[in-house]
Parts: structure tokens; sequence; C-alpha cells
């Protein structure tokens, strides 16, 4: 039987949006293990929305561009070195995010642009990156891409480059408008003339590039934005597979005896393309899981556990201590989830 002294416990946890970030939960998992005596390191993930940048790391590079509703934004974007070269990685939500604009209720999701993450696609090619990644999520806009398309046309194309969009949605292109436009300030009758917007867009990129991006899965991800770079010639990549391909998450799952991973809410989609489904995926039969999470739907501890051939814990910090708790202290409560879980399972012997 392994020692518990020579366990090794890999933290992997996505973002509890609103209350701590990706970086923050996996620091807090893995002081925690190493206070009990365990070799412990702290992978802080994405899916390709919020806390993208943070997880792909590299230098941090600022941009001024075009934001969301024409003022300027100092977006911040990374600047990391690849297998051939300088690689680029862009989080849309940085120059074209909802939060930008204060929420729905401040945002005209009709004028909302893109433009500034076209302004950041030229700015890396500028740097020097051939090989540019944009996480496609958070977005205020409905617009296509267009504004982003617009200004890498005018810039003159970005040649020789390898771009790819992160998505964690297979959303079509003209369906952008129907499915996230309610939650970025859309009435029905905006949504409306929105989608009308996509399918003339649509049509214009045939047009000018020769591709029909409205049967792209994924294509309507940000408001659209994945569906425009298809146009420029991106590829769309789920974009927590393309978070662990650059981190080497199977690497670092294959050395733990311990993982723990989580994020703020648990449900369905989390399963589909997200942090927690996918770590879960990929872990051997040997492995101890712990997913932490700030709430869960009905059955989705079950469902989590069903879907990894791991032995898996789930712990929802609302139901464990509240509402209060769990919005206000929540690194608090995750330090003693995971000393619990770690003692339990020394105890248990495994």
């Amino acid at each position: 039987m392994m020692s518990s002294e020579s366990w090794r416990l890999l933290a992997a946890s996505d973002k509890f949006r609103g209350t701590a970030g990706a970086a923050d939960v996996c620091a807090t998992v893995a002081d925690a293990a190493r206070h009990l005596g365990l070799v412990a390191t702290a992978l802080p993930l994405s899916d390709g929305g919020e806390g993208f940048l943070e997880a792909m790391g590299g230098a941090v590079m600022h941009t001024l561009v075009t934001g969301p509703l024409g003022a300027p934004v100092a977006a911040a974007w990374r600047l990391r070195d690849g297998p051939h070269g300088l690689v680029a990685v862009i989080e849309m939500a940085a120059a074209a995010g909802l939060l930008l604009v204060g929420g729905a209720e401040a945002n005209d999701p009709v004028r909302a642009t893109t433009m500034g993450v076209g302004e950041l696609l030229v700015a890396a090619w500028r740097a020097g990156a051939r090989d540019i990644i944009v996480g496609c999520g958070g977005s205020a806009t409905t617009d296509g891409g267009a504004g982003a398309v617009d200004v890498v046309k005018t810039f003159g194309g970005l040649p020789a480059t390898r771009l790819r969009a992160a998505t964690d949605v297979r959303t079509r292109f003209t369906d952008a408008a129907a499915i996230f436009g309610p939650q970025k300030g859309a009435d029905a009758q905006t949504i409306i003339g929105l989608t009308n917007r996509l399918e003339d867009l649509a049509k214009r990129y045939v047009c000018e590039f020769g591709v029909d991006v409205r049967d792209v899965a994924g294509g309507g991800a940000a408001g659209g934005l994945a569906g425009g770079l298809v146009a420029l010639g991106a590829s769309i990549h789920p974009g927590f597979d393309l978070v662990a391909e650059t981190l080497g998450l199977d690497r670092h799952l294959a050395a733990a005896d311990i993982v723990v991973t989580g994020e703020g809410r648990l449900d369905a989609t989390s399963l589909e393309g997200k942090v927690v489904g996918g770590v879960l995926r990929r872990l051997a039969p040997a492995t101890q899981a712990l997913v932490i999470v700030g709430d869960a739907a009905a059955g989705m501890a079950a469902r989590a556990s069903a879907l990894s051939a791991a032995h898996v814990t789930v712990v929802s910090l609302l139901d464990r201590y509240g509402r209060e708790a769990a919005f206000t202290r929540p690194l608090e409560l995750i330090t003693e989830v995971v000393i619990e879980f770690i003692i339990g399972a020394k105890f248990a012997g495994t």
C-alpha cells in the first residue's frame, strides 16, 4: 500500500464566478494539502471564458482598444512561447465583454461591437505572434464578429497565422441572438433584428471569404464572434481542450493520487465541455477525486460521479455551510473541506 506521505495532489479547478478566481481556489487547495504533508501542484483551468488568460499564462500585455460601446479600454492579453514561436492568447471579454459596459441593463446590444477584439488581433500579430488563440465568452456583442473582421481586413489580414477560437458552446451562428441576446439586454423585437443582421452577415462572409459560417458548430459563440473568426480562417476548439493541451493536463493528472476540481455551480453544462466534466473524464480509476462547488443542481453529484472511472466525492459549499458563508468565505470553507477529505482518505488507508 502506498504511504500517505508520498501522496501527490493536483488542484485543477475553474473559478467560482463572483467569489473566487481559479488561481486563488487552486492555491488554497494546494496550501491545505501541503499543510498535511502532501506534494501539491496548483493548475488553474478555464473553459475559454472568464479566467482564460490567467489559465493559459504568458507575459501580460496591454493594448488600448475600442470598447464594446466605443469608449477606449486598456485590454490585457498574453504572449507566451510555443513550440513553433510566439503564441498570443486573447480573451474577447477584455475588449468586448458585458462587464465592461456594466451588465445587460447598461448595454446597447445593437451597437455593441467587437472592433476591440480585431485591434487585439492586429496587436498580437504586430508583436510577432503567428499562433493566436481567442477565448470566446462573456461578450456584450451580437455583431457576428463584424467589428473584428473589418479591423483585420483594413489592416490587410493576418498572414501566415494559425488562428483558433476557444468556445464552450456549440451554438450556430444565426442562433446567437435568440440564445444569448436576452442576457445581453436584447428584448424580443431586438432579437429578431439581430438575427436578421446575422443572416445577412453570413451571406456577406460567403461573398467576401468564400466561407459559410451558418452550420459551423460553435460559430455563434460570443454573439457570433467565433463565426467571424472562422471567416478569417480560424478553427473552433472546445476551450477546455485548448487549455488542457497547453498546460499538459493529462501529464499532471497521471502523476496525481488526489485531484481536486470545481467551479461556482455544478449543473448539466458542467459535464459538457467545461472544466469539471473535462477533468473527471480524464481520471484514472485509482484516482481519488474531490469536486468542490459553490452550489449544485439537483442530481448533479450523482451524474458527476457516474461520469468518471475514479472515486468521486462532490461537496457543495452552499449545502454544507449555507448561502452567506458560501458567498463570503469560500476560500476558508474550501480549506476546511480539503483538509477533511485528505484526513478521511488517510484514515481509510486509500
